[in-house]
């Protein structure tokens, strides 16, 4: 198995995820999403497009094939991780995707076997999105922005876009707005803002995450 630096791991899955969530893949963007400036952006995609790793047309960057393939593992290995630190270990939403970050890097084969075994095969993150080379077979969920007043749901996915805006995660899941939760939307304004009922609870929730937040709706 070919071992690649961790800058170049750390691009591949950000143009994965980018793209996962619908969200262009451009420098800009990669940018935003891994914490540098945009020259930097530009210099660690010419050294991609060197390695084989992306293409690059009309400002537009897409993973190639062996590039798609570094990034399903080093997502895989992040997901899986962040499963193992939630439901094993205990740790909270945040911490656990800030300590993944680091795992994803070191995780052998051996380990992620195990990781794998301990866990009984798991699908998803604990964010509901899907480990690559996992049996996931994605529900018929819309946004729950969609929802209509007074319509229940029960939440499937908090997309990677969320995960990297600060303090959701922690908003989140100390709301118990968490995949697996039920809830009722009970309110909503002209400016996409909406309230939801969790449990015994109600919870604002502005555009931005309710458009992203992807939910089953009930009858």
């Amino acid at each position: 198995m070919v071992e690649w630096h961790p800058a170049f791991e750390e691009y591949c899955e950000a143009i994965f995820e980018l793209n996962e969530d619908d969200v262009d893949v451009i420098q800009a963007r990669i940018a935003d999403r891994v914490g540098v400036s945009r020259p930097s952006v530009s210099e660690m995609i010419k050294r991609l497009e060197l390695e084989g790793l992306v293409s690059v047309k009309r400002g537009k960057i897409k993973l190639t094939g062996k590039g798609h393939d570094l990034a399903e593992q080093v997502v895989r290995r992040h997901r899986l991780a962040e499963r193992f630190l939630t439901d094993i270990l205990l740790l909270s939403w945040a911490e656990a995707h800030k300590e993944a970050g680091k795992w994803e890097h070191v995780i052998s084969p051996a380990v992620e076997d195990a990781i794998v075994r301990i866990l009984g095969q798991p699908t998803t993150c604990p964010h509901g999105n899907p480990i690559p080379g996992s049996r996931y077979v994605a529900p018929l969920h819309s946004p729950l922005a969609d929802v209509a007043v007074g319509a229940k749901f029960t939440i499937t996915r908090i997309p990677e876009e969320l995960e990297f805006t600060p303090g959701l995660l922690e908003y989140l899941e100390a709301a118990a707005l968490v995949p697996g939760s039920h809830g009722k939307v009970t309110a909503s304004s002209p400016d996409g803002t909406i309230t939801v009922q969790i449990e015994d609870q109600h919870v604002g929730l502005g555009s931005f995450a309710s458009s992203r937040i992807l939910v089953l709706a009930h009858a």
